[in-house]
């Protein structure tokens, strides 16, 4: 089965990654990619904004014309996210969503979408980030209610939240499996004479550099030894990949809310 793809926000360094992956991709059809109004790339042949030649679809501004397309796969900011979901609500569109910085009040704004039509929320696509996930839930059953949990990740320069979306959700899973609220028990970087480590916290730290794609790392710290979960992301394209993996399951869900772990079996 074939399904047609649209991309909101494509002219940036992801978007341009998805027209490339859903463009190649043998089960997807890319019908169109949306722009700023303000954006240089307005009307502009979606394969030469990709660098991957022409391929005959053009961008446009507004996503009320790609209403041929089943799935929309939405990398751009809070603000476009909500009004996409809107539309997308009104034209009972499935929806894949891979923007990050959402406060919980937001999350469970968009959950509310998911009444009505099928809603995927990814701070990651990657499969591996995902698979990771997982890992924690298991390690944070094993051994968390002993160990000291610290959470690492970096990041390229122009990122603006911090910290990432996958670190807040490694942190989430982490205390949601612990029977903590992450909101309590978070601490955001340590500075000057501090008291003694507090056992139920969990702690967070963030770089910001050159062209880092996505580093993650989760330590579970005893006296006498540490676990470490890693995961290196080295190019976009991974997410790109897992985003069209994703847009393939959700054009066959019905309303709902959904994130990787369904599209991935693993829940």
């Amino acid at each position: 089965m074939t399904i047609k793809v649209a991309i909101l926000g494509c002219s940036g360094r992801m978007g341009r990654n998805l027209i490339q992956a859903a463009h190649e991709h043998e089960q997807i059809t890319l019908v169109g990619g949306t722009v700023r109004q303000s954006s240089s790339f307005v009307d502009f042949d979606l394969g030469e904004l990709a660098g991957i030649g022409k391929i005959g679809n053009k961008t446009t501004t507004e996503i009320s014309d790609l209403t041929a397309a089943d799935v929309f796969i939405d990398f751009t900011s809070i603000e476009s996210t909500f009004e996409h979901l809107k539309w997308c609500q009104q034209q009972n569109k499935a929806i894949v969503i891979g923007t990050t910085g959402f406060s919980d009040e937001q999350v469970n704004d968009i959950k509310t979408y998911g009444k009505t039509s099928p809603v995927l929320l990814a701070p990651n696509t990657s499969v591996g980030v995902n698979l990771l996930f997982k890992l924690l839930e298991i390690t944070a059953k094993a051994i968390g209610d002993y160990t000291d949990i610290e959470i690492f990740e970096a990041h390229h320069r122009f990122k603006k939240d911090a910290p990432s979306g996958t670190a807040m959700k490694m942190g989430q899973v982490i205390a949601e499996t612990l029977g903590r609220n992450l909101e309590e028990c978070a601490v955001y970087g340590r500075e000057g004479i501090t008291d003694e480590r507090d056992p139920n916290t969990i702690g967070f730290a963030t770089v910001r550099a050159g062209d880092v794609v996505g580093e993650h790392t989760a330590f579970f710290a005893d006296l006498g030894e540490r676990l470490e979960i890693t995961h290196k992301a080295s190019s976009r394209m991974t997410f790109a990949l897992g985003a069209m993996r994703a847009a393939l399951w959700i054009a066959n869900a019905d309303a709902g809310y959904y994130d990787m772990q369904d599209v991935l079996g693993l829940k």
